[in-house]
């Protein structure tokens, strides 16, 4: 697949970092000569991310190129994204630019935070495919993109830009009407105009009004947003109830939603002053760093409780295990390699090496590419099979440090209808020393009924296959061992 950027901004770039970790090749155009360095250092910021985000192992990269018009970006794409600054006549102008070089079959998505899709609509070739695909910054890490067609769009081109955003782990959110702002940003613009007046009037500063967000309902809504929440605060009586005790409230006079403090030269000194302040002299790389840092520990957190953009994770990730590369079982004449990756610096604790968390996530990560190689695909886990690990005994033989590269190799010692016995190593790529090995016992589950159960025939016939040619290979000297007391 190949992806059209138009726009190399803070939002085009993250589009291109999105798209590209997830194994799908950027064509992207800018007029801006920096644009190359400053996508580069967003797609590494979200390489990193994206590294701490998922056990799952991301695809190969996909390639990015820069094209010198916007027709060349589009000319060839299967899908095409403009994310070009705020002005609809520059928008149209790429659109229309786009429209005339993309197959008349693709969809054509703008970023816009606000301008109505009918507008962008206008003198576009085929225009019936144009839809609003509006992110949310970081767009490489935040999910949610609200999906906005305009009076011509045509229904499946809606459908069809869904169907790409989800398979880069994104939450399509589709707005039924046509309207300025449409979601999101119209609930974002309501608190920014109160942050603004409370600021603007003396009666907080742009750190207390930020500290009021993220210390109390900040943290609620990225479980359960804004109605749900209230909800709970009704009590048993629900959603009635917390209206008739707090509904005559938005009545009362003390809102000024409906007004904007004029940006004075005060007030912007005032707002610049405060905001640097809250940075503290870190530069936007390292804040950008450590948003994304925190993004990743709450979406993680989220995910292990199946609610809100963790879901969204948790889905995505299932995607990642579908169309992971499955290696090769080769001729048994030496253990599969497996996996391929690095040592994150967060997996690195106080003593300057990696702790042994990380020897069982990258023998988890090699063992699912050996049950993907053996048949436990995504349609074989909704049928209600699995392996699931039993006992693990790791030996520490060597030191793992921050960015060396490791691949793991895995034998497998035995098998019957439910059992899976396998010896995993650990090995530093540079020099070949083994680090660790981790020796596993899988017991093959069905997951329906909770308990041990036959592997599928096809699955056993395959982890035979691969059994009986490493019975050839030399028995691990470390296989069966236990601690000495």
């Amino acid at each position: 697949m190949i992806v059209g950027l138009l726009g190399g901004g803070v939002i085009g770039g993250g589009w291109a970092a999105r798209f590209l970790l997830n194994g799908i090749d950027v064509r992207l155009y800018d007029p801006d000569p920096e644009a190359p360095r400053k996508v580069e250092e967003m797609v590494e910021n979200a390489r990193h991310a994206l590294g701490r985000l998922t056990f799952m192992p991301l695809p190969e990269p996909g390639t990015l190129t820069f094209a010198a018009t916007p027709e060349d970006a589009a000319d060839g794409a299967d899908f095409v994204q403009e994310s070009a600054p705020e002005r609809i006549e520059l928008k149209r102008e790429l659109l229309v630019a786009a429209s005339r070089a993309a197959r008349r079959d693709v969809v054509i998505a703008s970023s816009t935070s606000g301008l109505l899709p009918t507008r962008l609509q206008e003198g576009m070739h085929a225009p019936e495919r144009l839809t609003v695909g509006h992110p949310f910054n970081p767009v490489y890490l935040l999910p949610l993109v609200e999906l906005c067609g305009g009076t011509r769009t045509a229904p499946e081109t809606l459908e069809r830009a869904a169907d790409v955003y989800r398979s880069v782990g994104m939450h399509p959110l589709v707005v039924r009407q046509e309207i300025d702002g449409f979601i999101a940003d119209r609930l974002l613009e309501a608190l920014w105009r109160e942050a603004l007046w409370l600021v603007s009037d003396g009666v907080a500063t742009a750190e207390e009004v930020d500290d009021a967000i993220r210390y109390g309902p900040g943290l609620r809504w990225s479980v359960m947003g804004t109605f749900l929440l209230y909800r709970i605060a009704g009590g048993d009586e629900g959603m009635r109830h917390f209206m008739a005790q707090f509904g005559p409230a938005l009545q009362w006079p003390w809102t000024k939603l409906t007004d904007v403090p004029e940006l004075t030269h005060e007030l912007l000194q005032r707002l610049e002053q405060q905001s640097d302040g809250q940075a503290g002299g870190r530069s936007v790389r390292e804040l950008e760093r450590l948003r994304d840092d925190c993004l990743v520990d709450v979406l993680k957190a989220l995910r292990m409780h199946g609610t809100g953009a963790g879901e969204t994770l948790a889905e995505y990730e299932r995607t990642l295990y579908a169309r992971g590369p499955a290696a090769a079982d080769g001729d048994g004449s030496a253990p599969l390699r497996l996996l391929e990756t690095r040592v994150l610096p967060e997996w690195v604790d106080y003593n300057g090496h990696a702790n042994e968390t990380m020897y069982l996530r990258v023998s988890s990560e090699a063992g699912d590419v050996l049950l993907r190689l053996i048949g436990i695909d995504a349609e074989y886990l909704r049928g209600g099979g699995s392996y699931y690990t039993v006992e693990t005994h790791i030996c520490h033989l060597g030191e793992a440090h921050a960015d060396e590269r490791l691949h793991v190799t895995t034998q497998i010692l035995g098998c019957d209808e439910k059992r899976l016995h396998t010896f995993h190593r650990v090995i530093r790529s540079s020099d070949e020393e083994v680090l660790a090995t981790v020796e596993q016992m899988l017991l093959h589950v069905d997951t329906t009924a909770g308990r041990a159960a036959p592997a599928k025939p096809e699955v056993l016939e395959r982890v035979r296959r691969i059994a009986e040619a490493h019975e050839s290979l030399p028995a691990p000297e470390r296989a069966g061992r236990r601690i000495a007391s």
